[in-house]
């Protein structure tokens, strides 16, 4: 069980193409590609940014949770993701530990990745992703 690095920071947007300009044109970073993740209600860009990459959430409709979140506080930070091995584990450390996971066990994210979410209340108000490659 380990933490290998951070993954992604997630910015939830609703203007994936001024997004684009910045991060691309104007940054400089290297577009990932996009993909649409159904089951979280989202499209998400990937910029690769070092050895991580900065993740932009566009919702699928306006009663995803990202849809929400952009209702209730506007663009911004939404989460920052950390690749773990071993996240079974980690899952069940965070159960014993008391600690409060949007869900019951890992779905599929993004890039087949396994993931799980931390509630904010838990984590200091930050909303954090555990995701390990599949």
């Amino acid at each position: 069980m380990k933490v290998t690095k951070i993954s992604h920071i997630a910015i939830a947007g609703d203007n994936p193409e001024q997004t684009r300009v910045l991060y691309e044109d104007i940054l400089g970073l290297k577009a990932e590609g996009s993909e649409a993740v159904r089951q979280e209600g989202v499209t998400t860009h990937f910029y690769q940014a070092g050895e991580s990459s900065l993740e932009l959430l566009e919702p699928l409709s306006a009663e995803t949770p990202v849809g929400k979140f952009l209702e209730k506080r506007g663009p911004g930070l939404h989460h920052i993701a950390l690749e773990v091995e071993g996240l079974d584990d980690y899952v069940q450390k965070l159960k014993d530990a008391g600690i409060v996971l949007l869900s019951d066990a890992p779905t599929v994210g993004a890039h087949d990745m396994r993931i799980i979410f931390i509630h904010p209340k838990s984590a200091g108000g930050v909303l954090i992703e555990l995701c390990e490659k599949s």
